[in-house]
């Protein structure tokens, strides 16, 4: 999900991409799960990727008193992990360049918040972004001088490996939902030969869920990341098993992809907001005005439910916590979060069982 995307609600309510995080394992994701400084052992603790995007929206957020206890309530949900998404713009689909502006988060911020997140006991995937300063969709960036853009890419996308690295960041994302370019395989080579020079830990892109069949360098990266969000039905619902049963054809179809691609795949992203119809527009901020918790429980519990015990299955991470203090376009009630409302309640009994047994 793009800040772009945040701070113009109504550009994103017509995009269908959003963004991405996490990883498992060594290449092909059947290694074990490293230990991190973020690691959290227990009953809980079955190597999948549990975790919550907090995104940035402009230098200072991830500096701001809330951030302390954002984490401390991220971690409470059970999850072990946290993305953090640090973005960069430009000016049009056929620019060939990014750069910062005031709504990129600062390093010193994001190195403060990681070791924040360290000492909570999570995990770091640094998910970086690029965005359109106009609010356009990224998977319609097209440059007009591909190797320029290129060129430009591995010098933004590289700082921030190099950063996640210092700072002890547990996984990277190379790139998300930029579907106009994702097809390059031999520059994209390249820029993960570029990331891997700097950073030694796993690698994934997170492809938005009508991109990732036609990425063609999974077989350069660790896992295959996927931004699932994926329509469950033409009308809303807040039952579950309805639900779980729209992802019947998707499991099928992900676990041939999977063995296919000898990787796991870890859902980079996947979220609801907490309003009626949400599970037939997963990737909308704007389905309607009228709030519906149930229909975003729902979509919560349908999910962690079809996909626990698929052993190719490395997890996820949701869109998104709590917006940063005054930054929040869209009303709590109707956003994503899931903060105090009843989807953070499946997360805590999918995620902190008490019986020890192993959650999806």
């Amino acid at each position: 999900m793009s800040s772009i995307g945040k701070k113009a609600v109504a550009a994103l309510a017509a995009a269908a991409a959003l963004a991405l995080a996490g990883c498992s394992g060594e290449p092909g994701g059947s290694g074990p799960e490293p230990s991190g400084s973020g690691s959290r052992p227990g009953p809980a603790d079955d190597g999948r990727v549990r975790g919550m995007t907090l995104p940035s929206w402009s230098a200072d957020d991830y500096d701001s008193p809330r951030a302390e206890a954002y984490l401390r309530d991220i971690a409470h949900t059970g999850a072990r992990w946290v993305v953090f998404t640090p973005t960069w713009y430009q000016r049009s689909t056929r620019d060939t360049e990014q750069h910062p502006t005031g709504e990129t988060a600062s390093d010193a911020s994001l190195r403060r918040i990681t070791l924040m997140a360290h000492r909570a006991g999570l995990k770091v995937m640094l998910k970086p972004h690029v965005d359109l300063v106009d609010g356009t969709d990224r998977a319609e960036i097209r440059p007009a001088d591909r190797a320029a853009w290129f060129a430009s890419y591995e010098k933004f996308i590289t700082h921030y490996a190099a950063l996640a690295q210092d700072t002890g960041a547990e996984r990277f994302v190379v790139g998300t939902e930029l579907a106009g370019v994702s097809g390059d395989l031999e520059p994209w080579r390249r820029v993960i030969a570029a990331v891997r020079a700097r950073y030694r830990e796993p690698l994934t892109y997170a492809a938005n869920y009508d991109e990732y069949a036609e990425v063609p360098f999974w077989p350069e990266l660790d896992v295959i990341g996927i931004d699932a969000y994926w329509p469950l039905g033409s009308a809303p619902t807040a039952d579950a098993a309805t639900l779980g049963r729209a992802w019947r054809p998707v499991l099928d179809e992900l676990a041939a992809f999977s063995g296919r691609q000898h990787r796991k795949i870890l859902f980079t992203e996947a979220g609801y907001t907490s309003q009626r119809g949400s599970t037939t527009a997963p990737y909308s901020w704007t389905v309607s005005k009228r709030e519906d918790a149930g229909e975003q429980a729902a979509g919560y519990r349908a999910l962690l439910d079809a996909f626990a015990g698929r052993d190719w299955w490395a997890g996820v991470c949701w869109w998104m916590w709590d917006d940063w203090p005054d930054s929040g376009e869209t009303p709590a009630r109707l956003a994503y979060t899931p903060h105090g409302k009843p989807a953070e309640q499946v997360l805590r009994s999918r995620w902190t069982p008490s019986d020890g047994a192993a959650p999806g």
